[in-house]
């Protein structure tokens, strides 16, 4: 099924999403001139664009905006989540004007030609959206082709062929390649940008299944020393930077798959009775090496706007949140307790070990972009060690 382009979409279209089941939503394309095939999806944050293109959990997924203005504010060098954005493009639905921001370094369409990033513009997203609510994230297409030619059918044939996303593993691919230190700091101001960090109280190892930068920007302003570690470190060149807490990241891809590295790891830190906390993906692997299940969401949590009830305190926050996949709560095993709840769809979201100093949550308390209501947690974190 073909969609006309929408009124405001002048001239012939240079662009087209195009999904497996034969779907086509012609538009204009912008940033870099290629074709690019990943999982559909969507996302409902009303601010802070680059750091959700830049975000490694977007990994092998195409962005959906489903709020109109993207690219007004333009982009910069610092509000970055990595240096290296991992999504395959980004679907918005008016054109991109030209940046209004005393912030601004350069465009939106200029910033995804330079990191090799095709976009299309001028789309009806709530079509898109409505597509993805009703029949789950699609794999598909995205081209930007400025001649226009746009062989539809060559497109589908290679979004049928898409593996997906299920049993896929993500996390080495955005991980980093060797150890390093971060002591960066959440606090920006004007004329300095981020502060550092100088008298750390703890020491931390995080380990980078695709680490945002805004989580580790917490952490130090938490008061720790941030040793950033491979996905694939052992539990053996973890403790020889004799940690006083472990921290799992977020990241892309199925936890299962990554798992298979993960978990064992994972495990005999665990032994090591060290107060470990997690986020996202780093939710997720904890689960599975307390012996918990995963499953793969049909649309997936995407946005700045899920609210999250805390269980213990009865609490309602408002949440970021980032991931295709949750924790069965079914499967928590004794000892297990699962914390927090979706309010939207009642999945798991965060969860603790009785008698031991470990928990983690589905949702981004670091925020970037969205609410600040859990940034408590990371002071939770450093209470912990503090003990």
């Amino acid at each position: 099924m073909s969609q006309p382009l929408p009124p405001d979409a002048a001239g012939s279209p240079t662009g087209a999403l195009i999904l497996a089941d034969g779907t086509v939503f012609w538009g204009q394309g912008l940033g870099a001139e290629r074709q690019t095939v990943g999982e559909v999806c969507f996302t409902t944050g009303m601010t802070g664009y680059q750091e959700t293109l830049t975000d490694p959990s977007f990994a092998g997924q195409i962005v959906t905006f489903t709020f109109p203005h993207i690219g007004n504010v333009g982009t910069n060098a610092e509000d970055l989540e990595t240096m290296t954005p991992a999504c395959r493009g980004a679907i918005l639905r008016a054109p991109v004007t030209e940046p209004s921001n005393w912030r601004a370094a350069d465009s939106l369409t200029r910033w995804l030609e330079r990191h090799g990033l095709p976009g299309l513009a001028g789309v009806d997203t709530r079509a898109i959206t409505r597509r993805i609510r009703d029949g789950g994230a699609p794999n598909g297409v995205l081209v930007h082709a400025p001649d226009g030619k746009i062989d539809v059918e060559a497109c589908i044939a290679t979004a049928r062929a898409w593996p997906g996303l299920e049993g896929m593993d993500l996390a080495k691919d955005v991980t980093t390649a060797q150890s390093y230190t971060w002591d960066g700091e959440a606090a920006w101001q004007l004329g300095r940008g981020f502060g550092r960090q100088s008298a750390p109280r703890h020491r931390v190892v995080a380990i980078d299944f695709g680490a945002k930068r805004n989580i580790l920007r917490e952490l130090a302003a938490a008061g720790c020393e941030v040793i950033v570690v491979p996905a694939t470190a052992t539990a053996e060149e973890i403790m020889r930077h004799q940690p006083a807490g472990i921290f799992l990241s977020n990241g892309p891809g199925d936890p299962a798959a990554t798992g298979v590295y993960a978990v064992p790891t994972i495990q005999a830190l665990m032994a090591a009775d060290l107060p470990i906390f997690g986020i996202c993906l780093g939710h997720q692997l904890l689960a599975l090496a307390l012996g918990a299940k995963t499953f793969k969401l049909e649309r997936g949590h995407r946005g700045a706007n899920h609210p999250v009830k805390d269980l213990d305190t009865a609490r309602v926050e408002i949440t970021s949140q980032n991931h295709g996949f949750a924790v069965d709560p079914a499967s928590l095993p004794l000892g297990v307790v699962q914390t927090h709840t979706s309010l939207f769809d009642g999945t798991n979201e965060g969860l603790k070990v009785t008698g031991k100093p470990v928990f983690s949550v589905q949702h981004h308390p670091e925020a970037s972009p969205g609410p600040h209501d859990c940034h408590h947690l990371f002071q939770h974190f450093v209470s912990l060690m503090d003990r």
